[in-house]
């Protein structure tokens, strides 16, 4: 089996090489990384050759060969979205100042007016840490003062949180949404998207105990939306903390299917 090794400078990811046997690929990650690097260094001192170069690393080996790029790129199709990985991996996610300069910079080179967060609060480390990473990211994204390869935004963005798995949180306790959204029409959608994610199957059956993901994501789509009284729904809750906006423009777009 194939290993993927990532270089990195600090937390900062530069290189991804995959090495099988006697045989090696490397890809260089897209200039703005290399942006971000170069800005970091700065902020930090490093400007002399030995201190940039005491800062380059490479991560642990880690076994690869199912296409998870792939798959992930396959779901965001089924809707129209443009995939984009931040190369951040399991167990790995901090909100650090490496890891929320790259959520900062991808904020700014997309310029939503709504960001989609998971909760702060779920059964994963990874989900929590991606959390705070991206709320502390749409604080950031305007600041003139927190560089990263790309301009500042105009404002803050509108920030919500989804479901934690299952609903409820590391205790089991309900985490009840500010609202549910209706989404018995664009369900059979939603199912198609999660199976393109073939791969996790024999991680959940091995790791989690369960085999039906589709089954138990079906399960927990209708209890949310048992809350609100349709077929299937999924829940939102606003960060309205100060200075983030506070006006329900996800709900205005949504419209009727906000119940």
């Amino acid at each position: 089996m194939a290993n993927l090794t990532i270089v990195y400078w600090r937390d900062i990811p530069s290189q991804v090489i995959v090495k099988s046997g006697r045989q090696a690929a490397r890809r260089e990650l897209s200039e703005k990384f290399i942006r971000v690097i170069d800005t970091a260094a700065m902020h930090a001192g490093a400007t002399s050759d030995d201190a940039y170069l005491a800062e380059w690393r490479c991560g642990d080996p880690a076994p690869c060969g199912d296409d998870l790029e792939a798959e992930a790129a396959a779901a965001a199709a089924r809707i129209g979205a443009q995939y984009v990985c931040l190369e951040m991996r399991d167990l790995t996610i901090f909100n650090d100042d490496g890891s929320r300069r790259r959520v900062t910079e991808a904020l700014r080179q997309a310029h939503p007016h709504i960001v989609l967060a998971s909760s702060p609060v779920d059964y994963h480390c990874d989900h929590e840490a991606a959390s705070a990473l991206v709320r502390d990211a749409c604080f950031a994204a305007p600041a003139p003062n927190y560089r990263t390869g790309s301009d500042p935004l105009d404002a803050i963005p509108h920030l919500y949180f989804v479901d934690p798995v299952g609903g409820r949180d590391r205790e089991e306790n309900l985490v009840r949404p500010d609202f549910v959204v209706d989404v018995a029409a664009a369900f059979e959608r939603k199912r198609a998207m999660l199976a393109e994610h073939a791969s996790q199957r024999n991680w959940l059956r091995k790791h989690h105990g369960t085999d039906e993901y589709l089954l138990q994501m079906e399960q927990w789509t209708h209890e949310r939306g048992a809350l609100a009284g349709v077929p299937y729904g999924e829940g939102f809750r606003q960060y309205r903390g100060h200075p983030y906006p506070r006006t329900p423009l996800l709900q205005e777009l949504l419209g009727g299917a906000v119940v």
